[in-house]
């Protein structure tokens, strides 16, 4: 075996090693890996059930109930779709209709939400920039509501 080609088989051992670990990493974090769509992308893609992900939209006005202990069930829209969503726990003490909000879960085989953790936006001037860009592809952002850093 000459020099050059002693020299060409490190690099392509070296190569093969790196994408193997490369490989294995993204493997490792397939289960992690969690996708934000709004309500209508939700719809368009035909996400399955079970499917791990973030919802973020708006709070619909007159959504929020309470069924009991610390279950909440409310309506999240990108104002042309709207996905239930259940949660049990705390919710934020900025959390209201009207408001931008991410929920992270998984969609049941009804097609409801159920998020194990929701986010709720600060203050009046930030929305997560998600939200915001979203909301901008669909022409309803209202520029007084501005995007987060």
């Amino acid at each position: 075996m000459t020099r050059k080609q002693k020299r060409l088989s490190v690099i392509v051992g070296g190569l093969a090693i790196l994408g193997l670990a490369a490989g294995l990493v993204l493997y490792a974090l397939r289960d992690t890996i969690v996708f934000f769509y709004t309500p209508s992308e939700i719809s368009e893609k035909n996400v399955l059930p079970g499917t791990r992900l973030r919802l973020g939209g708006l709070v619909e006005e007159g959504s929020i109930s309470r069924t009991g202990g610390t279950t909440v069930s409310f309506v999240v829209t990108d104002t042309i779709k709207t996905l239930n969503v259940s949660y049990t726990g705390q919710l934020p003490d900025l959390f209201r209709e009207g408001q931008g909000v991410v929920a992270e879960g998984v969609l049941d085989a009804s097609g409801g939400f159920i998020a194990d953790t929701v986010l709720a936006k600060h203050d009046e001037n930030y929305m997560p920039k998600d939200v915001a860009d979203k909301l901008k592809e669909k022409g309803v952002w209202q520029e007084g509501k501005g995007a987060g850093p």
